[in-house]
């Protein structure tokens, strides 16, 4: 059964989904898109959010013929974006990069200037990275069995890195610990690149982050991956197990990427993002370019990626209440 969130959000989609006049009904897909479209990445220039932004924009701008503008609005864990977009018209002209802290804000702060399920449409999920346990080169630990045993010897004492309360790195360790049952010491960092520059030089111990920011750390043979937080093996490291074959059954955290609209945005519009941007993801080029940055492509429809953050919204509210985090 699907959980309430789930539900909710389904709801809301095939209710946003049926909703349109005749009239937009009439242009929606055969006029849009009639002037520039803007592509809001609530980050700073750099990183993958951005690059996804301008890849997919400039492929929207070469097949559509219209300009395609990257605005990026940083700040405040993503709500800056998030919040201007929300409080756009819902015509298609305005699109959000969503990623990761999406599902996890509306647990993490006291109160937002929009409501998540009522704000947003779900266009396509784009991509995931999936979270690598890693640890210094030199750790004694080498299997995810080492590491647990070491944990439950030690509880409260084994120091794990993180990008600060709240981040994806953070609420994934939050995660692990109540699976697999044991107590580690949270030391939190202004991003990952201090915190694993922390981690290969042995001032903590283990991290759990996403492999675009690990990479180039494990291609350095600086730290070593233990275990990587997939479902099944990835393509990415296929040779290293996941979390749920070495121990903890079940586990799973990713850090994912995608595209949402205003709520209300009309149906054809949906869909002919929808499409466009499905077709986007196949392309070799764009496959390429997610591959060195360490994301798997994925794609699908709005009610798909509807789903899909409606699971991911359960999965953080447990965890931030559970464990009553705060990014404020």
């Amino acid at each position: 059964m699907r959980t309430k969130t789930v539900a909710y959000f389904l709801t809301f989609l095939f209710a946003m989904l049926s909703f349109t006049s005749s009239q937009l009904f009439a242009q929606g897909s055969n006029a849009y898109p009639e002037k520039p479209i803007t592509i809001i990445v609530p980050y700073p220039p750099g990183g993958f959010n951005d690059t996804l932004g301008r890849i997919v924009g400039k492929k929207l701008a070469d097949a559509w013929g219209v300009n395609v503008v990257i605005d990026n609005k940083p700040g405040a864990g993503t709500t800056i974006g998030s919040n201007f977009v929300a409080r756009s018209s819902p015509d298609g002209y305005t699109i959000l990069v969503a990623q990761f802290p999406f599902a996890a804000n509306p647990y993490l702060y006291k109160s937002l200037p929009y409501d998540t399920l009522k704000a947003f449409s779900p266009v396509v999920l784009a991509g995931r990275s999936p979270m690598v346990l890693v640890v210094n080169s030199n750790s004694p630990i080498k299997t995810m069995s080492e590491f647990l045993a070491l944990a439950k010897s030690k509880p409260g004492t084994v120091n794990y890195g993180s990008s600060g309360p709240g981040s994806s790195n953070h609420l994934a360790m939050v995660l692990f610990e109540m699976m697999a049952g044991v107590s580690l010491n949270q030391v939190p960092y202004k991003g990952s690149t201090p915190l694993l520059t922390d981690l290969a030089g042995g001032q903590v111990e283990v991290a759990f982050d996403a492999y675009p920011h690990v990479r180039p750390f494990l291609q350095s043979g600086k730290i070593r991956p233990v275990a990587i937080a997939t479902e099944v093996r990835s393509p990415l490291m296929p040779d290293i197990p996941t979390v749920n074959e070495s121990g903890v059954k079940g586990y799973e955290a990713s850090s994912w990427h995608g595209f949402v609209v205003p709520s209300g945005t009309p149906k054809p519009v949906v869909d002919k993002l929808n499409k466009q941007i499905n077709l986007i993801l196949k392309q070799e080029d764009i496959r390429k370019i997610f591959n060195e940055q360490g994301v798997v492509p994925d794609g699908g429809t709005p009610a798909q990626f509807g789903v899909f953050i409606g699971k991911q919204m359960d999965i953080w509210k447990k965890v931030v209440t559970n464990a009553g985090v705060t990014a404020e």
